[in-house]
């Protein structure tokens, strides 16, 4: 998964209830920090999924990818890097990569790709200005 220009970062500490009975974050804990870092990406470009909601726009997760590299534990802080991979009227993708801080070890990579749907369910075409604002990070007019 390459990571494309401009990529955001974001941290976490892994809490206890993060890890599973092997002492080791538990690996859909990992969709968790990807979703945070997608949030923060979207915070930074100025469309926080809140406004998105807000204007009656959902983006549930349609697909995921993760290759878990290496194990995260307790108390760990991460640094979690994401950028915007694709862009469709339609749908949207991240690609992320999760690091430990301490040693800056890989230990997941991965994407999610997600529609972008009204409250009815129905699939609907994002904004102009979402695809504008988004567009602008893959070099899309």
């Amino acid at each position: 998964m390459a990571m494309l220009e401009p990529v955001r970062q974001s941290q976490v500490r892994v809490l206890y209830g993060d890890t599973d009975a092997g002492g080791v974050v538990y690996n859909a804990t990992y969709l968790r920090y990807f979703e945070q870092g997608r949030g923060e990406f979207m915070r930074e470009c100025g469309l926080p999924y809140k406004l998105l909601e807000d204007r009656g726009f959902i983006l549930p997760l349609v697909e995921s990818y993760l290759r878990y590299k290496a194990p995260a534990r307790y108390d760990d802080l991460l640094l979690i890097e994401t950028c915007l991979a694709d862009l469709t009227p339609f749908s949207c993708r991240f690609h992320c990569q999760i690091r430990n801080t301490e040693d800056n070890r890989l230990l997941v990579k991965g994407f999610t790709s997600h529609a972008s749907i009204n409250r009815q369910g129905k699939l609907t075409r994002l904004p102009d200005d979402v695809l504008a604002v988004l567009g602008e990070y893959l070099g899309k007019p």
